[in-house]
């Protein structure tokens, strides 16, 4: 492998920078990072176009005089267009020279990596007692809705109001239990060769004519993204579950959903076998609703884990299942204005095109 392929392959952000502190070199993870192209970054002084919470002027100093790097653990990193993201950062001489070399390792995407892996195992056996518990209860519940309807029959007034309600839950319950039977009877994935943006543009028109009428949906798509590996009707489910949610968040007064692709090179999973597969296809629904309460955000994935009142914390439960079985990932940011849940996708094997 040459240098240039080398360089491009590295999977964390890395930047070159010269004796003035100039970039020299920015790696294609890097260009992602501070959202902008080698072109556009070359010559510009480093930390004008990069953040970082500690005394980085010192510290490339000492780098040079020693002629050894530098570690500088869980600090804050910024490139402007997005809030700082924590790293650790590796400082190192290049050749004996006055260049040097900047790696960060964004600390966020391993730990959500890692907990993400972490619970899929306690999430599966919860949702394996729940199925079987649902399949018990449902029986039952259908004894429970009967009756009240026959009382209904000869009751008025309060005493009918009453078997109304019990008909009402029940039927609540048994939707309910029907949600929790899907994550076991979900059928395996029947994948095709997809262009992801035919799947984005019928969510779409499905959406603004249901549940996110009032809101205004902006597109931002890459059209030369390559196409991915899915099944068509569990990856609309995932979109259509998404824009929900975004447009639940938004409330009555209605806001912005903004739907975006592109491609990153960077993000690469590890298999439980050691394996590692890249995930380069990347699609973003952003809402500009109030945000996650932060006591359920790291768990938002997790089953019966929900947000909002009379929610069943289920949705996004399936949606993290669905893209978990076609070897992707799902992450969320979440702040007051704006939350953003980002799907990795793997590009289609050349043998299936």
């Amino acid at each position: 492998m040459d240098n240039d392929a080398l360089w491009a392959s590295l999977p964390v952000p890395a930047i070159m920078i010269g004796a003035d502190d100039e970039i020299l070199e920015v790696n294609p993870a890097g260009e992602s990072f501070l959202n902008a192209s080698m072109k556009s970054l070359l010559g510009k002084p480093v930390l004008d176009r990069l953040a970082i919470d500690a005394d980085i002027d010192g510290a490339f100093a000492r780098v040079r005089r020693d002629q050894g790097p530098m570690f500088i653990n869980n600090v804050d990193v910024g490139a402007g267009h997005a809030p700082p993201v924590e790293c650790n950062v590796q400082i190192a001489p290049v050749q004996g020279g006055e260049d040097v070399l900047i790696l960060l390792h964004p600390r966020n995407l391993a730990v959500r990596l890692g907990k993400s892996m972490g619970v899929k195992s306690a999430a599966r056996s919860a949702i394996g007692m729940a199925e079987m518990l649902a399949h018990e209860i449902k029986n039952p519940l259908a004894g429970i809705t009967g009756a009240a309807q026959l009382l209904s029959m000869g009751l008025k007034g309060d005493d009918l109001e009453l078997t109304d309600l019990i008909v009402t839950e029940s039927r609540r319950i048994v939707a309910l239990l029907d949600q929790v039977e899907q994550f076991g009877n979900l059928r395996p994935p029947e994948r095709q060769v997809v262009n992801i943006h035919d799947l984005l543009d019928r969510a779409q028109k499905s959406a603004e004519v249901g549940f996110a009428a009032k809101m205004r949906l902006v597109e931002d798509y890459d059209p030369s993204l390559p196409p991915t590996y899915v099944d068509p009707d569990q990856f609309m489910q995932v979109f259509l579950n998404l824009l929900k949610n975004a447009a639940e968040a938004a409330g009555e007064g209605g806001g912005t959903i903004r739907i975006r692709s592109f491609y990153d090179h960077a993000l690469r999973l590890r298999r439980p076998d050691g394996s590692g597969a890249g995930l380069p296809l990347q699609v973003e629904i952003c809402d500009d609703g109030p945000g996650l309460p932060p006591e359920i955000a790291a768990q938002v994935f997790e089953p019966f884990v929900s947000g909002r009142e009379n929610g069943t914390g289920l949705g996004l439960a399936l949606v993290s299942k669905i893209i978990s079985d076609h070897d992707g990932w799902i992450s969320v940011d979440s702040v007051p204005g704006k939350t953003r849940f980002r799907i990795s996708l793997p590009v289609a094997p050349k043998d299936k095109e």
